[in-house]
C-alpha cells in the first residue's frame, strides 16, 4: 500500500529524471516556436548519414563518402594534410634551366619551390608554364616564324630569369579550410608550412586539400604504387613506415596503440618512433608491448621508410612434439 496521504500527489520517482524530460519538452517547444538555439548543422548532416545508410534511403555510396569527408575536413589541420619537410621536392636559386627542366621531369609536378643555400631560406616557386614561356621568348628570333631553341641559354641560374612567383607561408595550426579559401583569394595554389622559429615543416598544394574530400585525383602521370604492406613467405611482413595504423592493427588482428594515443600516432613509422624514443637505426629492433617486434629495413637520420614486422611466436607447449620417455 502506498504511504502518501490522501489528497496529496505522489513525489516523483526520479526528480534528475524529470528534470530532463521537462528540459528536452521546453527545448522541444522553443524550437517549434523558433526561438530556441539553432540545431548544430554538423550534427543534423551527421544524423542524416546514420539514418540514411540504416534506413536505405536513396544517398549513394559516393554521396556518403564525399559528405563525411567534408565533415572531417572542417576539422582537418595543415599538419594533417602537409607533405612532411624529407618528402619535399624542391631547387635552389642557383639550379640552372637545363637541369631545372630535369628535375620537372623526373618529379613530374608543375610547380616547385625555389630555395636559397636551404629550405628554411625559401624564396617562392616555379611554375613550370612560367618556365616554357621564358624557353619560348628566348628562341623566337626577328624576321623568323620557327624557334630557334639552340639560341636558349640553358646555363643561366633561375634566379636570373625572373620567373619566380610568390608562395603562401601558413603555420601547421591553421585550419585546413581557411587555407583553401586562403589560396582561392590569392590564387596562389601552394604553401609552405613553417614552424614558430621561422624552418620548413611541410609543404601543401591546392590539390591536396582538394583530395582530403574527392578523394585521390591521379591524372596521367602517376603511376601505381607498390602496397604499403607486402605479406611474403620468405621475407616475412614487409611494411612502408606510411602505413595507416589502423590498415596494420586490421592485418595484424592487434590492437597496437591505446584511445589516448590516437590522436597523435597514424602511422607505422609514427608508432616505432614513439616506442623508440627516437629515429631508430637501420638494422634495429623496436619491441611492442604486444610482443611484436618491428625491423628497421630502411632509414635515415630524419625518418624510417621500411620495416619488416616480425609476429611474436606463440608455440605452445601442447603443440610440441611429445618427449621420448626414458626407458
Amino acid at each position: 500500500m502506498s504511504n502518501t496521504p490522501p489528497g496529496e500527489d505522489a513525489p516523483p520517482a526520479s526528480a534528475e529524471a524529470k528534470s530532463e524530460e521537462d528540459l528536452s519538452w521546453f527545448e522541444r517547444l522553443l524550437g517549434r516556436l523558433g526561438i530556441g538555439e539553432e540545431p548544430d548543422l554538423r550534427e543534423l548532416i551527421e544524423d542524416a548519414l546514420a539514418r540514411a545508410k540504416s534506413t536505405g534511403q536513396s544517398l549513394s555510396t559516393q554521396e556518403r563518402t564525399m559528405l563525411r569527408n567534408i565533415l572531417r575536413f572542417g576539422k582537418l589541420t595543415v599538419e594533417d594534410v602537409m607533405v612532411p619537410r624529407a618528402d619535399i621536392i624542391a631547387v635552389e636559386d642557383t639550379i640552372s634551366i637545363d637541369l631545372l627542366m630535369r628535375v620537372f621531369q623526373e618529379a613530374e609536378h608543375s610547380r616547385l619551390p625555389v630555395y636559397h643555400e636551404t629550405l628554411d631560406d625559401p624564396r617562392g616557386m616555379i611554375h613550370i608554364r612560367d618556365l616554357m614561356s621564358w624557353i619560348t621568348a628566348q628562341a623566337e628570333i626577328a624576321d623568323t616564324t620557327d624557334l630557334m631553341l639552340g639560341a636558349v641559354d640553358l646555363n643561366r641560374g633561375v634566379g636570373t630569369i625572373g620567373i619566380t612567383r610568390d608562395i603562401l607561408y601558413v603555420p601547421g595550426s591553421m585550419s585546413g579550410l581557411d587555407l583553401l579559401l586562403k589560396m582561392q583569394t590569392t590564387r596562389l595554389h601552394l604553401a609552405l608550412v613553417v614552424d614558430e622559429y621561422g624552418g620548413t615543416d611541410g609543404l601543401v598544394s591546392i590539390e591536396d586539400l582538394v583530395e582530403e574530400v574527392v578523394g585521390e585525383i591521379d591524372d596521367e602521370h602517376d603511376v601505381d604504387e607498390e602496397p604499403m604492406l607486402i605479406d611474403d613467405p620468405k621475407s616475412g611482413l614487409i611494411a612502408d613506415a606510411r602505413t595507416p595504423i589502423q590498415e596494420l592493427q586490421l592485418h595484424l588482428g592487434e590492437t597496437l596503440i591505446t584511445a589516448e594515443q590516437e590522436e597523435d600516432i597514424d602511422t607505422l613509422g609514427g608508432l616505432v618512433f614513439s616506442l623508440a624514443g627516437r629515429i631508430p637505426s637501420r638494422g634495429e629492433l623496436v619491441k611492442h608491448p604486444s610482443g611484436i617486434e618491428f625491423e628497421v629495413l630502411e632509414a635515415d637520420p630524419r625518418r624510417i621508410t621500411k620495416l619488416r614486422v616480425h609476429k611474436p611466436q606463440t608455440t605452445r607447449e601442447e603443440d610440441s612434439p611429445p618427449k621420448a620417455k626414458a626407458k
